[in-house]
């Protein structure tokens, strides 16, 4: 064989150790006179040989050093029985041992062995990946390269470590120190490969960044809102603490989507989220938050998601709020519900109808066009102008009726509880703030047409002002707008010290605080159906667009908490005020290690924070099992339950592909024998202790 002069040397080895190695492994004898290599023995040893330094000239060839370890993986491989079908699918010795993964500073790291790349492989080609085998084999270290290689390739945003601490029992108080210096030892090893692979000085800035997140897996699911919150459901709020799995709630599209999973987290630290138009909601420092900055916005970079606690003390950039929260990208869509009134009617009689019941319904309006729309909107409703701008609503009688039968404005008013109230008691009813958006508008189509309108401003877009003295109106036309997707800042202009108004040439005292709402809506949402408003509104050219920024985060105390995940495609729900959270790890690559050492319970609630432009990577040896005598590993029942999912894959690797010392793999070996001829169960497995030394331990208890 005529072996090319450039890869001559890199085929030898440093003073000759490859082709000593090559001649101590093959039953063919080796020559080499200058770049010629000569192989002799039988047909059978001689072409073996010839494949073997085949591929180790194609590995030279491509600039890599053929090492002694090269050399011995080359004949594994080939040796197996297998080399043919493998080579014609592109699995040969060279295309393993040659494929770069990631390198730094000199160093490359690649797979070792087959089964390695196709492990590799497996990660590029599927979601979720398990990469079962004795230790030594690279399970972990090469998941870290792929997720370090994806992070540099913006394939993901973040990478998120973890593994179980039951070493500990998971019971780490006894430990000296802070919760991080506790866990610590238990993380070192993930803490170890990615300094392989990062520069040192910036990996904890890509911790302090959230870019990297290690953290034990008890802490994993710890992204949770206390039980008492309000969970916005296609029905109405309801407490996060009772919600179960196929529940409805509302994503950020408006829509119903369903609950996939719920996982009390006992008592947290809790603080409450406001935002700058005052919602606000309580969370744990490690619920997560869909946000962007102003740098995103204009740099057109997609949003990115941060715990709670990422955002303490940085929620300013040059005295302006930093991250941005998303809103409603279309209204909520409650089911639709029977209403005894026409909403944009209740609107208008809302705002400036009066409702005592002492007399008949009237309404109060400078605009006759309004009078026009509330008697069209009213069946068996006349609308009788009175005197200047008073209207009175009189029942349509027909031949025959009888005078006392009630006016069907009081019968629907009665009806829905308004009947008797003032402008300082008004309020919407909750079957229609809970129906569908055409409904919602029109409420408050009619509550802007008479208390409210548009103001203008120079070079600025328009927003929309509302002002009532009643809170729980107050409080509906900031729900009705938050529903649609807008905003609503409230101020309070206090009775007490204002100038009195005038009315008919004398001053009127004001007697109720008055509550001005500016409020923005969405693009496409008419705010208005009074032709004035209406044109003065779009000739301003329009709201804008409604943002929403976080303002503080304050500490709340501890209370019991859970955490929910949901179907949407950007798992997000809405929360109390209309605001958007979520739980599940979107565009993240995230690692289990030591995934032997989880239960059932925690390996679902692992799986089950998948979120969308995710790649989870779970390792683990099934032979080395730490948890609790009695204790099945969820590691090995996950394959016999999702054995069958699409898009699911199981690495199998075994002592052959042990890259550490060659004892190691000896070592597994004479294991995996004892524990064959070995009858008796693993003691971990066997059932509880009896004897004196339990009863010792029950007395101790």
């Amino acid at each position: 064989m005529a072996v090319p002069d450039a890869a001559l040397l890199a085929l030898l080895g440093s003073r000759d150790e490859s082709l000593r190695v090559a001649e101590e492994m093959l039953a063919a004898d080796v020559h080499v006179r200058g770049n010629e290599l000569t192989l002799s023995g039988t047909p059978a040893d001689v072409a073996f040989a010839e494949r073997v330094f085949t591929e180790l000239i194609m590995l030279a060839e491509r600039g890599q050093q053929v090492s002694t370890d090269a050399v011995r993986r080359t004949v594994e491989m080939l040796g197996d029985g297998e080399a043919d079908e493998r080579a014609r699918i592109g699995e040969s010795p060279a295309e393993v041992l040659s494929l770069d993964i990631l390198s730094r500073r000199g160093k490359t790291i690649r797979p070792k062995t087959l089964n390695q790349k196709r492990y590799v492989d497996a990660i590029d080609a599927h979601t979720i990946v398990f990469g079962i085998g004795p230790a030594g084999t690279g399970k972990t270290y090469l998941a870290m390269a792929k997720a370090v290689q994806a992070l540099q390739a913006k394939m993901v945003n973040r990478i998120i470590l973890t593994r179980p601490a039951v070493e500990a029992g998971e019971r780490l108080g006894y430990l000296p120190g802070t919760l991080y210096e506790k866990i610590d030892p238990y993380l070192r090893p993930l803490y170890d490969a990615l300094h392989d692979m990062i520069d040192p000085e910036s990996i904890p800035k890509l911790i302090a960044a959230g870019t990297i997140e290690v953290a034990p897996l008890a802490y994993m699911r710890g992204r949770a809102q206390p039980v008492t919150t309000k969970v916005l459901t296609p029905d109405g709020l309801r407490p996060i603490g009772e919600l179960e799995v196929g529940d409805l709630v509302v994503g950020s599209n408006g829509e119903p989507t369903p609950v996939l999973g719920v996982y009390p987290q006992g008592e947290k630290d809790i603080y409450r989220v406001t935002a700058q138009d005052g919602a606000s909601t309580l969370c744990c420092g490690e619920h997560l938050w869909t946000v962007r900055t102003a740098s995103d916005r204009r740099r057109d970079k997609p949003w990115r998601v941060l715990e709670t606690r990422e955002m303490i003390g940085n929620l300013r950039a040059a005295h302006a709020r930093r991250y941005e929260l998303p809103l409603l990208s279309a209204p909520v869509q409650h089911p639709e519900r029977a209403v005894p009134m026409d909403p944009y009617a209740l609107g208008l009689l809302l705002g400036d109808g009066c409702l005592t019941g002492a007399t008949t319904p009237s309404f109060a309006t400078g605009d006759p066009e309004l009078a026009v729309a509330l008697g069209a909107a009213l069946p068996g409703i006349a609308v009788r102008h009175k005197d200047r701008h008073d209207y009175v609503l009189n029942r349509v009688r027909a031949a025959g009726e009888v005078i006392t039968l009630e006016n069907p404005v009081t019968g629907a008013l009665r009806a829905l509880g308004l009947l008797g109230t003032r402008s300082h008691t008004k309020f919407v009813p909750e079957v229609y703030l809970h129906n569908t958006p055409a409904v919602r508008l029109a409420v408050l189509q009619g509550l802007l047409d008479t208390d409210g309108g548009p103001v203008t401003q120079s070079d600025r877009t328009c927003r929309i002002q509302y002002t009532t003295t009643s809170p729980r109106l107050r409080d509906g036309v900031v729900e009705l707008v938050r529903s649609l997707g807008g905003i609503a800042y409230v101020r309070c202009r206090p009775a007490e010290g204002r100038t009195p108004g005038r009315a008919n040439g004398r001053d009127v005292a004001y007697r109720r605080d008055a509550y001005v709402i500016d409020l923005r809506l969405p693009g496409g949402v008419e705010p208005f159906q009074l032709t004035r408003k209406r044109e003065k509104y779009l000739a301003a050219g329009g709201g804008g667009r409604p943002m929403r920024f976080i303002d503080r985060i304050e500490p709340a105390g501890r209370a019991e908490a859970v955490c929910i995940q949901v179907a949407a495609a950007d798992s997000l729900y809405v929360t109390e005020d209309h605001l958007l959270t979520h739980n599940t790890l979107n565009d993240a690559f995230i690692i289990l290690d030591e995934a032997q050492n989880t239960t059932p319970e925690q390996m679902k609630m692992f799986l089950t924070r998948l979120g969308f432009g995710s790649k989870i990577v779970v390792t683990g040896d099934i032979t080395q099992v730490d948890l609790p005598g009695g204790t099945r590993s969820g590691l090995t029942v996950v394959r016999d339950i999702l054995g069958d999912v699409d898009d699911v894959h199981f690495a199998q690797l075994s002592s052959t592909d042990v890259v550490r010392h060659r004892l190691v793999a000896d070592i597994v070996d004479a294991y995996a024998r004892w524990d064959a001829g070995n009858e008796r169960p693993n003691l971990r497995a066997a059932a509880p202790r009896t004897g004196p030394q339990q009863d010792r331990r029950s007395r101790r208890r």
